[in-house]
């Protein structure tokens, strides 16, 4: 049975970019073909929720071959769509240094729960859960076009 949604999606814009792709790429080293984050919509610090898109489209890299005539945004992809959105976040709290880099340290209770085909917008919340000046987890989920399609618990690490 899915989870309840982290945030209420339909209170904020969920397509304005509160945040600059050159602010974003200050904190985050991926690049070219994963940086994953198009857009971050919505912080808000005291419940602990960030809030961005990811837009799938069908001239994407992995698109052509991730099913041929039947494109599906891998799951993988999903998941480190969520895990940049969660770093940036995790940059922005008094123990995140943007000088060190954060990697996965892994995930927990991950569940697909729909497919994501193009062309359209991946929503992504993250959630709080543990920040330590080491490591964070954050609980994520991702929806698109209206449905909850994957959810899952993010361990960054400082490296």
């Amino acid at each position: 049975m899915p989870a309840k949604p982290l945030y209420d999606l339909a209170s904020i814009d969920c397509d304005a970019d509160t945040v600059t792709r050159e602010e974003r790429l200050a904190c985050l080293s991926q690049r070219g073909s994963f940086e994953m984050l198009t857009g971050i919509a919505h912080r808000d610090i005291e419940a602990g929720i960030i809030v961005g898109y990811k837009d799938i489209r069908g001239d994407d890299w992995w698109a052509a071959d991730h099913i041929p005539g039947r494109p599906l945004f891998p799951g993988a992809l999903m998941i480190e769509a969520a895990a940049q959105l969660c770093s940036y976040d995790y940059y922005h709290h008094e123990l995140g240094d943007p000088d060190k880099f954060v990697g996965f340290g892994g995930v927990n209770q991950t569940r697909f729960r729909g497919t994501v085909e193009p062309e359209g917008r991946l929503y992504l919340i993250g959630k709080v859960n543990r920040i330590r000046k080491s490591m964070f987890t954050y609980f994520a989920q991702g929806f698109y076009r209206d449905r909850l399609v994957f959810e899952t618990e993010i361990i960054g690490v400082v490296l």
